[in-house]
């Protein structure tokens, strides 16, 4: 079994709290189904926010969803002029037998303009 890297991002309408949870929790659902995982095949997830953000940790709807034993950090992007506001990233590490080139990068709604080479 190989460690395997994905990238998801998805940005909010607005810096509520239950809207993040709802948007990272369709963020980390659309990166589990995409890619056939289940939370058994998480090693950790790193989660990053805009510094536009600060109404709740995006960690908090991973553990909602019942990602309870994972390793889970947030951290804030680097405030960068002109970058796309109220976007929240990740890079999740799992064990996974696919090729590196099939795992399947999930930006959903507008933050699929951050990486148009390989958003799903």
């Amino acid at each position: 079994m190989a460690v395997r890297a994905v990238r998801g991002a998805v940005q909010l309408e607005r810096d509520e709290a239950g809207h993040m949870e709802e948007q990272v929790g369709a963020l980390l659902t659309a990166v589990l189904e995409r890619n056939g995982l289940t939370t058994d095949d998480l090693i950790s997830i790193w989660f990053t926010a805009t510094p536009d953000l600060h109404s709740d940790f995006p960690a908090a709807a991973a553990r909602k969803l019942g990602i309870v034993d994972v390793p889970l950090i947030c951290a804030q992007e680097l405030d960068v002029e002109g970058a796309l506001p109220r976007v929240v990233r990740i890079l999740a590490h799992l064990e996974s037998d696919r090729p590196r080139a099939d795992i399947a990068h999930v930006y959903l709604g507008a933050a699929a303009a951050l990486r148009k080479d390989i958003a799903q």
